[in-house]
């Protein structure tokens, strides 16, 4: 019997390891990411087998409830997503209150002139300070922490919680015992008694004084500068009394609700938030994987923040496999499927309103699959092959 040369023999030896890896991609193929090694398969104990079959089974129950919530983005789910929308709670109407007189407080600046009695209008002008620091009062007569005000031949009158006209009949009054008929101009020359916080994406953030001009919601904004380029409009939050309030003011302006009677009081907190805060993630074959912005509206879309990504990846995506999961870290959460294949799905894409932190993935393609596990396995395959020959 003939004994096959080196060339033949090397080349049956290729064609053996070729045969064994096309086994190994089959069974790949099969069950993706299964590895078995009869080395040590014989090793695994009987429990270790029951622990990995009841963690596969699990895995298995919480794939099949993802798939069972997920749901086909069509014509019919994005009508059924707006209707939720515009039945959501609006704006608490605890907040909409009318406008209503300054009262006068602690820390409040008068500035109070009788006619003709040029010796009150000195004694005024004493407390005028030389030099002032910012946070110091304006020259007049400060309301003590008990709420009232010294003022000559009047002595200690009570002016917390009155209105400037209120004040103004009651210091009358007290000087009516020592003049006759006086004549008694008072008015607030500082405002320092009420004051409320603006907080986030506004060009000058800080406390702003509440004064005789009623502090509604754009008269806020409007003192602290306006917004910044990244503000969230539709994200606002206004903190009273320990209860948070969202203010969603591109909603109110589509619901013809008027921002302006939203009246903020002493102690308010007004917080705008950035629109990086509420980012969509966008992941999978993108050519720019990235954390896709609303707009200024708090508003994006579905074609939105693919937009943002670089649109899909045309060599190694699949158009057909778009999904939107949404409460990933909720007890129940939700995926929207989008096949993008047809240029019209777009038009749903674009109708289809992202939330804050939901995530966008798009699906590889199965040839991109098989390609990617294929270069996983050439390493081992070529080191076996030339293990192989060396050995023969």
């Amino acid at each position: 019997m003939n004994t096959p040369n080196t060339p033949v023999r090397s080349t049956v030896l290729r064609l053996a390891a070729l045969g064994a890896a096309g086994t190994l991609l089959s069974a790949c193929a099969a069950v993706p990411g299964w590895k078995m090694d009869t080395g040590t398969a014989a090793n695994i104990s009987t429990s270790t087998t029951a622990q990995m079959q009841t963690a596969g089974a699990e895995d298995a129950s919480k794939e099949a409830q993802l798939q069972s919530a997920t749901s086909e983005i069509d014509v019919a789910l994005i009508r059924q997503l707006r209707d939720e929308s515009r039945q959501a709670p609006g704006l608490n109407e605890s907040l909409i209150s009318p406008a209503t007189p300054y009262v006068l407080g602690p820390g409040d600046v008068l500035q109070i002139t009788v006619w003709d009695h040029p010796e009150l209008a000195a004694a005024q002008l004493a407390l005028t300070q030389t030099a002032t620091r910012a946070a110091d009062p304006v020259a007049g007569f400060v309301i003590d922490q008990r709420g009232d005000v010294m003022f000559p031949y009047a002595g200690r009158v009570h002016v917390a919680g009155l209105t400037a006209e209120q004040a103004q009949a009651v210091l009358v009054r007290a000087l009516g015992k020592s003049f006759v008929e006086p004549q008694v101009t008072l008015r607030v020359a500082s405002y320092r008694a009420s004051q409320i916080y603006i907080d986030g994406e506004i060009h000058t953030p800080g406390p702003q004084p509440i004064n005789d001009i009623p502090m509604g919601l754009y008269e806020a904004i409007s003192r602290a500068g306006g917004f910044s380029p990244t503000a969230d409009q539709s994200r606002m939050v206004i903190v009273r009394d320990g209860v948070s309030h969202p203010i969603n003011l591109s909603q109110m302006l589509e619901r013809g609700q008027n921002p302006s009677k939203i009246v903020l009081k002493s102690g308010d907190v007004l917080r705008v938030p950035a629109r990086d805060e509420s980012g969509v993630f966008v992941m999978g074959e993108v050519n720019k994987p990235t954390t896709a912005m609303p707009m200024r509206n708090g508003k994006l879309s579905l074609s939105d923040a693919l937009a943002q990504a670089g649109s899909v990846n045309l060599a190694s995506s699949n158009p057909g496999q778009v999904y939107v999961i949404r409460d990933s870290l909720g007890d129940t959460p939700k995926v929207f499927h989008l096949d993008a294949k047809s240029p019209v799905a777009m038009i749903l894409a674009n109708q289809f309103d992202l939330q804050p932190h939901d995530v966008v993935y798009v699906d590889s393609g199965n040839l991109v699959r098989f390609s990617r596990v294929l270069s996983l396995l050439m390493p081992a395959i070529n080191a076996g092959l030339t293990a192989a020959v060396v050995a023969k």
